[in-house]
């Protein structure tokens, strides 16, 4: 079976594993469960299922893994879903983790996310003051774990966010760098989607009257609000700024393409002219001015130097060339 840890728990402290039988999980007064699941099938959730009679409706979700954050109340017993995220190979990888909270039991199920829950429940049983709490500290110390994991994301993107708008001023961007600007403002954008939801699980935790929720605990919950939105403005700030090195690198491809513009244009005109009038005098017609002429074509040459000099320092000053 998928079991990655289940243990009871009494006064804040760890007192036996937690067999997945109805021995092994049929708990004394003033003791708890946690037992933790990686993507369980069917078949083998059904023994918690009709242990803890789980909704139906909650064990649909629980076990389709395609949800967006969110808290369901059903009887006594809560259901919330999160979404993880983590870095993987410079792209972000996005999993699930839905928790059922009763007076008596926690059940976390990991979907499409490798960070296990075993350096948490071994932080959370290092403080029995808090644990002591119950089911509800424990779905506390669920979220703000994938919370934490938020940071590390933003700080990366951060760090390429500011690469871009450095190299964005420093010179032109290639194709491979604007596909990546492009990735990355696509998978910032992402990312927020799943922000604005958890931000709100977090504040019905935090402020509404629900089972399973000691007021006490409501506190901590506020903690995991802030610290999202945190994240979110961060992220709001970063697509921002990525939408202003698209512009800056717009800005300066057009000013270049005018700058190329011009000096071809000025070199047009400065070869316009020995052309025009090397054109006028090869039209071989019998009778031309200055066709006898004995300076004619000294006169020429030099009508054309002194046009193409004047043209050539008008450029040079108006920075065309």
């Amino acid at each position: 079976m998928s079991v990655v840890a289940s243990y009871v728990y009494r006064d804040g402290k760890r007192v036996r594993a937690a067999p997945l039988t109805e021995k092994g999980l049929t708990m004394k007064p003033g003791e708890f469960v946690w037992i933790g699941l990686h993507e369980p099938t069917d078949a083998e959730f059904d023994v918690l299922v009709k242990r803890f009679h789980l909704h139906p409706l909650a064990v649909e979700d629980a076990l389709s893994a395609h949800q967006m954050p969110k808290v369901e109340v059903y009887g006594h017993e809560l259901f919330v879903v999160a979404r993880t995220a983590e870095k993987v190979d410079d792209v972000i990888r996005y999993g699930e983790t839905h928790v059922f909270v009763g007076t008596d039991h926690v059940i976390s199920i990991r979907h499409g996310s490798a960070r296990s829950h075993t350096a948490l429940r071994a932080q959370l049983e290092a403080s029995p003051e808090q644990l002591r709490a119950g089911p509800d500290f424990v779905l506390h110390g669920v979220l703000d774990f994938i919370a934490d994991a938020y940071v590390p994301i933003v700080d990366g993107a951060e760090d390429s966010v500011l690469e871009l708008e450095q190299r964005a001023l420093e010179a032109f961007l290639s194709r491979r760098e604007i596909r990546r600007l492009f990735t990355l403002r696509r998978e910032l954008l992402k990312f927020r989607r799943i922000l604005g939801p958890m931000e709100e699980v977090a504040g019905r935790l935090q402020s509404l009257d629900l089972p399973c929720i000691d007021p006490d605990i409501r506190p901590y919950f506020r903690d995991i609000a802030d610290h999202v939105r945190r994240v979110n403005s961060r992220l709001n700030g970063l697509t921002d700024i990525l939408a202003s090195v698209f512009e800056v690198a717009n800005l300066l491809e057009q000013q270049r393409q005018g700058v190329i513009t011009r000096k071809l244009a000025s070199w047009a005109a400065l070869l316009a002219v020995p052309t025009a009038i090397a054109g006028i005098y090869g039209m071989n017609f019998e009778f031309m001015p200055e066709l006898h002429w004995r300076y004619g074509y000294a006169a020429v040459m030099g009508l054309i130097v002194a046009v193409c000099v004047g043209l050539y320092i008008t450029f040079k000053r108006t920075k065309w060339l």
